[in-house]
């Protein structure tokens, strides 16, 4: 949906663009500064599966996209970095904050809901540093992984 909307709005403008450039009245210069840029999960596929919010600071989360690996921001979404790119899974189900160190965080790989495509996964990870690196923690043959509850 966010593609078409995209795509439906660059043609609008570029459609305006050329109407309006005809009149000598726009030039590229009013559009220079315009740059596309990566905004997060939508970019890489658009379902999300899961997010987990640091509950001391609402500005940093982490989305889980069904299969476009987990994405982090720290200024409540206005840019956003991948996090679990050099895995081995693409797909992921679940993510979770530990909610007594936010350091931690778990995710379970496979995509839970396989009504349009199946991910498989590889197991549940675990980041002890908010993200950076993650380790296998176990069941590497599973597909898919429900929802995780750190406790």
């Amino acid at each position: 949906m966010k593609k078409i909307f995209l795509f439906s709005l660059l043609f609008a403008l570029s459609t305006f663009t050329i109407a309006q450039s005809k009149k000598d009245s726009l030039n590229s210069s009013v559009f220079s500064g315009l740059k596309f840029r990566s905004i997060g999960p939508a970019y890489t596929s658009g379902r999300i599966a899961d997010f987990a919010v640091n509950p001391e600071d609402n500005s940093e989360y982490f989305v889980a996209s069904a299969s476009g690996g987990i994405w982090k921001t720290t200024n409540s979404g206005t840019t956003w970095k991948p996090v679990f790119d050099h895995y081995g899974a693409y797909s992921i189900g679940s993510v979770a904050m530990d909610p007594n160190n936010h350091n931690v965080i778990c995710a379970g790989t496979g995509e839970r809901n396989s009504q349009r495509a199946l991910g498989y996964g590889n197991g549940i990870y675990k980041s002890i540093d908010g993200g950076a690196s993650w380790k296998n923690v176990g069941l590497k043959s599973s597909r898919q992984i429900g929802s995780i509850v750190i406790d």
